[in-house]
């Protein structure tokens, strides 16, 4: 990764919009990155949008809010809508596209249209496409290295959750071969 990284994740509450956030902020934080993580809380939780910034940088944040992206995940249609004009020019937009079924009109982004949704259900992975997403981001970025992705992979799953590991993992996967 050589430039900073301005990550806004949005989709519905209970999507996993949150967790993605933290995994990737983790993951800066184990190559001794500056980073910030700021969540969005509030009536989004009970099924509203939700959305969370992560800042990636080599220097010293001033910001932790992401008002114009440079990585903008979308998970729904209503994040989609509200946030896709805010992206800077050049930049990278992965669109979960089992549930988002536009297309980006804009032609100075790099677009990444992933049926996480469909993915995640067709391969037992309900719940996990926020960690397809996130594994194709991955692939697309190398937002952090190797050791530090495989690292906060184990790290972000509580230990009394840890049969949930292998499925994170999978779905991680997922994304990373798409």
């Amino acid at each position: 990764m050589s430039k900073d990284l301005n990550i806004l994740l949005a989709g519905f509450g209970g999507q996993g919009i949150l967790f993605a956030g933290k995994f990737i902020a983790g993951c800066a934080m184990i190559d001794k990155k500056q980073l910030s993580w700021l969540p969005s809380y509030g009536p989004e939780m009970r099924g509203g949008t939700a959305n969370c910034s992560v800042c990636i940088s080599d220097n010293l944040i001033g910001s932790p809010l992401v008002v114009n992206p440079n990585v903008f995940v979308a998970m729904n249609l209503p994040s989609f809508d509200k946030f896709i004009n805010e992206v800077e020019p050049d930049s990278y937009v992965f669109v979960d596209s089992s549930l988002i079924h536009k297309k980006v009109e804009r032609t100075d982004l790099k677009v990444f249209y992933v049926p996480a949704t469909n993915l995640a259900v067709e391969n037992n992975l309900k719940g996990l496409a926020n960690m397809i997403m996130i594994g194709k981001m991955y692939k697309e970025l190398k937002f952090c290295s190797e050791e530090a992705f495989q690292e906060e992979l184990v790290k972000c799953i509580p230990p009394k959750k840890s049969h949930l590991l292998e499925f994170n993992k999978k779905a991680l996967d997922l994304g990373i071969n798409l």
